[in-house]
């Protein structure tokens, strides 16, 4: 099948190496812009333009997708289907009409659950056990599009926003593969999605890192999870910041008040949140790497009755 694939970040690469592998002829691919980074501000490639040019793929980078003249362009790049993986630009209706099977989404949730951004990061930020990706009829809202297969992914203990995005980037690849001669079969059924069961997974801002140790010490583990690798979640000691990037709850509790580092042993630090104590296992100091806790304390000394705070004093 001829395919224009839509994508732009890390999360977009892996189904589209998965449709070169698979054989599928890819026309074109469109990606955002170039953007600067660092102090230099040298223009650097998103993470799907730089596979792309490396497989010799013809990339299109629109700063609008809407406008006449990306429109026209688009219409060059003769495709049966569009795929779509977190391209960061919402598509027109003469866009999604183009192909002859439309423009399929591939999405890092179960709809209607966790439309929009961040759908990754929330889905562990909220306790969930679970979650997957969802290949989408798109239509002209946001994530809003009939369901034309799922999978589900479990959320383990152990997983962060950034193991969790490798899981479900695999299982969007995959069942990318699976759905494509589904569609080309007209063998799926599209479902509505449940407009009552529906969630917003709002974009991420650093300040969302900053912890409030009144909540529960789930609440906050949950948090670090999710953060971690971006932005992370970080509280204040001596007046700088300290950014914790492993933490377990534990529940028992103390008397002392919330953000109180109330004991510590050779691995780790515990401090009383509202409900139940954060045990803190790794932890980067600013300026410094990232370190586990027993490595810190070496050269460091956390003392107890040490308050941990929402902003330098």
């Amino acid at each position: 099948m001829k395919i224009v694939y839509m994508g732009t970040p890390d999360f977009a690469v892996g189904p589209l190496k998965a449709l070169i592998e698979a054989g599928h002829e890819v026309t074109a691919v469109v990606t955002q812009p170039d953007k600067p980074k660092g102090r230099s501000k040298e223009l650097v490639p998103p993470p799907v333009k730089a596979y792309a040019t490396e497989q010799g793929l013809t990339v299109f980078q629109p700063e609008k997708i809407k406008t006449p003249e990306a429109v026209a362009e688009l219409k060059k790049y003769e495709a049966d289907l569009f795929v779509v993986a977190a391209f960061g630009q919402i598509l027109s209706k003469k866009i999604l009409e183009m192909p002859k099977y439309g423009c399929v989404n591939i999405h890092a949730s179960l709809l209607p659950k966790y439309r929009g951004a961040a759908p990754i990061q929330w889905s562990i930020i909220d306790g969930e056990k679970e979650t997957g990706v969802t290949i989408m009829q798109m239509d002209e809202g946001l994530d809003t599009g009939d369901i034309l297969t799922r999978k589900i992914v479990s959320i383990d203990d152990e997983d962060t926003g950034e193991s969790l995005f490798d899981k479900l980037c695999e299982a969007g690849s995959e069942l990318l593969l699976t759905t494509i001669p589904q569609i080309e079969a007209g063998t799926l059924c599209p479902v509505k999605q449940d407009e009552t069961k529906s969630t917003y997974a709002k974009m991420l801002k650093k300040e969302l890192g900053n912890i409030d140790f009144t909540k529960s010490a789930k609440e906050i583990w949950c948090l670090v999870r999710g953060l971690n690798s971006w932005p992370s979640a970080y509280t204040y000691y001596n007046n700088k910041m300290l950014k914790i990037w492993k933490a377990k709850p534990v529940a028992e509790n103390g008397d002392a008040a919330p953000g109180t580092l109330v004991k510590k042993d050779k691995e780790s630090i515990y401090v009383q949140t509202g409900d139940g104590l954060l045990q803190i296992l790794e932890i980067q100091p600013e300026g410094k790497k990232r370190m586990n806790v027993k490595d810190f304390m070496l050269g460091h000394s956390f003392e107890i009755g040490t308050v941990f705070v929402s902003e330098k004093r």
